[in-house]
């Protein structure tokens, strides 16, 4: 059940007025009250005639969130799946009457106190005095007029919303309270487990706040609490490591004051404990920062525990255990941190954290290597490019796996220059080999999300070409499947800005079933890259063959040059020989190799 927070007393409105099909229609308090409008109000009716004239009654007075049910034995079904805030019912319907409904709202756990308003055709009375004696709100007949059912639906969302900021929202920072945190949770949990999804509990408190308290008074106290909500909802508003933009109305829902100087805030669809993880993180950092009081600074910290459903439970009042506890144990610690509730996850995280601080270091103290995964031509053998792969060797901890260290690049924003710094050292790299007199060859470099998404890219790597002195044409940039059609307008911008430098443009990952297949047309593309799981496969399994050789055939036909990965048997090669592929990598020819190590097979330039 959702609560509303806005203080407005109930007015009587002679003067609204509306008429519809050409007859003017004024609404003079309703622009004064622009929230009720982003309401959700469910209608229920077997006439899904009545229902559009209903609807389209209260569209033209602004309201634009509507379900509408038709079956009315599914309409307490519907209602715990869409959590409305106002019920406009009918009485007579077939199987499931409106009584029948209204006793079951009634006694429902969340929706015994939401508003319903009646609306029929009977003249009985009786029926009306049954209806409002069994807990409806408000009674409208049949045929409805738009001007009494705008105003009813106004009025009785204005009390609704009057009556729940006194009973379910904090008065100091306006948040919802703990009485509206319990009964959210409850309704999250079961959407969570409907749709199996993962849910984390973020127990938000801050250390010594009764130091404070003590010490700069209870008003300013108060404006501190009032300015670290809205620093979490900040937070809350910027991140998009969930694996979808946080939506601002609801997550300004999901945060909670609880008591005092502790908070709770929810994350719905949370794709691992990560992503919790770098959520508490920023909300610590964002705490940090010193609040301005009465003209001095305060500086508060803060300790958060993270519960997990349904990892670590799913039940609610353990979920809210573990979380508090874990923020108690983060706090007799030191304090000013995160725990979660999981020993497992905690290890994992420690590590990421201790991966993320070593990063930062690596790059001044130029710990990283580059190796080299040689392109080879399938008809001849010869290398004809390489791919570039990052290698971090650290001191005191040595080769830490790509797979340890770049997400977390990503996620702090490393990778930007990091990725810079893969650019310049293979760009010279190239440079290089050329200078010893070796055949041309291309050099490949792969690119990340962050990287493709800054805006300053394309001159960064325009820079890098012209500092290394090497011709364009021997570069290629690679770019996963996936990440071009995340957004694709954009993509095809960038690697138009790409191609004009004279770059090389390589889809890496290609027949992953992200549906780039009606824009290589579109796309300035030079090279298809064939991803690994299809190729691991051939030539026994039919069904992968016939991708890979449909790719390959897709590929000649738009003048493409195609390269196969993971080669790492003969009959895998043979195979690409038959159907005319053009280039693979694998351990079959070799393992990434160093830099000399690449010179060495590199054919000597012939005259």
């Amino acid at each position: 059940m959702r609560y509303l927070r806005f203080s407005i007393p109930v007015k009587s409105d002679n003067t609204f007025k509306m008429e519809m099909q050409g007859i003017k229609y004024e609404a003079a308090h309703q622009d004064s009250h622009p929230h009720l409008t982003d309401l959700t109000i469910m209608i229920v009716d077997d006439e899904v005639s009545t229902m559009e004239i209903v609807k389209a009654y209260l569209e033209t007075a602004g309201y634009r969130k509507f379900f509408q049910v038709e079956q009315s034995r599914q309409a307490i079904m519907m209602m715990e799946e869409t959590n409305p805030d106002i019920l406009l019912l009918d009485l007579m319907m077939p199987e499931v009457s409106g009584f029948d409904i209204l006793k079951a709202v009634r006694t429902h756990t969340k929706f015994k106190h939401m508003p319903v308003i009646i609306m029929t055709v009977s003249t009985d009375p009786n029926d009306k005095l049954k209806a409002l004696d069994m807990g409806a709100t408000d009674f409208l007949a049949k045929p409805l007029d738009p001007s009494e059912l705008c105003l009813r639906v106004r009025n009785t969302l204005e009390a609704k919303a009057y009556h729940d900021q006194l009973a379910f929202y904090d008065r100091l920072t306006s948040l919802p309270n703990r009485h509206m945190f319990l009964d959210r949770m409850d309704w999250i949990l079961k959407k969570a487990e409907r749709y199996n999804e993962k849910l984390a509990l973020l127990n938000i408190a801050l250390d010594n706040f009764d130091r404070i308290n003590a010490t700069i008074g209870a008003g300013a106290a108060d404006e501190v609490l009032r300015q670290i909500a809205m620093r979490i909802e900040g937070v809350i508003r910027e991140v998009d490591v969930l694996g979808h933009p946080v939506n601002n109305e609801n997550s300004l829902r999901s945060l909670f004051r609880i008591e005092g100087s502790t908070f709770s805030l929810l994350l719905e669809r949370v794709r691992n404990e990560q992503n919790a993880a770098i959520v508490a993180d920023r909300i610590i950092g964002a705490i940090r920062e010193p609040f301005h009081v009465d003209g001095q600074n305060v500086y508060v910290r803060t300790s958060i525990g993270i519960s997990v459903y349904p990892t670590e439970s799913e039940d609610r009042d353990t979920l809210v255990k573990l979380a508090s506890r874990a923020a108690d144990y983060i706090k007799n610690r030191s304090g000013d941190s995160f725990y979660f509730s999981s020993r497992s996850v905690n290890k994992i995280y420690s590590k990421r954290k201790s991966i993320e601080s070593m990063l930062k270091k690596a790059l001044e103290r130029d710990e990283f290597v580059l190796y080299y995964q040689p392109k080879v031509e399938v008809s001849s053998g010869v290398v004809k490019g390489v791919e570039t792969l990052l290698r971090w060797k650290s001191d005191g901890h040595g080769y830490i796996p790509p797979e340890d260290f770049i997400p977390v690049a990503e996620e702090t924003g490393l990778i930007i220059p990091l990725g810079e710094y893969i650019l310049s050292k293979a760009f010279n790299q190239l440079s290089e080999w050329q200078k010893t007199g070796r055949d041309l060859i291309c050099m490949s470099v792969n690119l990340s999300a962050k990287q493709f998404q800054n805006p300053d890219f394309s001159f960064i790597v325009n820079r890098i070409i012209k500092n290394s002195n090497v011709d364009a044409r021997f570069l290629t940039l690679e770019i996963t499947e996936s990440l071009l059609m995340k957004d694709i307008e954009h993509a095809i911008d960038t690697l138009y800005r790409f191609s004009e430098m004279g770059l090389n443009l390589s889809i890496d990952d290609f027949g992953t079933g992200y549906s780039s297949f009606s824009y290589l047309s579109d796309l300035p593309v030079n090279e298809l890259k064939i991803d690994k799981s299809f190729i691991s496969n051939i030539p026994d399994n039919l069904k992968s063959c016939n991708i890979v050789s449909t790719i390959l055939f897709l590929a000649r036909n738009l003048g493409l040059k195609t390269v196969a990965e993971g080669i790492e048997k003969e009959a895998q090669l043979d195979y690409l020989k038959k159907e005319q592929c053009d280039q693979y990598q694998g351990y079959l020819f070799s393992k990434p190799l160093s830099s000399s190590e690449v010179c060495e097979i590199l054919p000597k330039k012939t005259c």
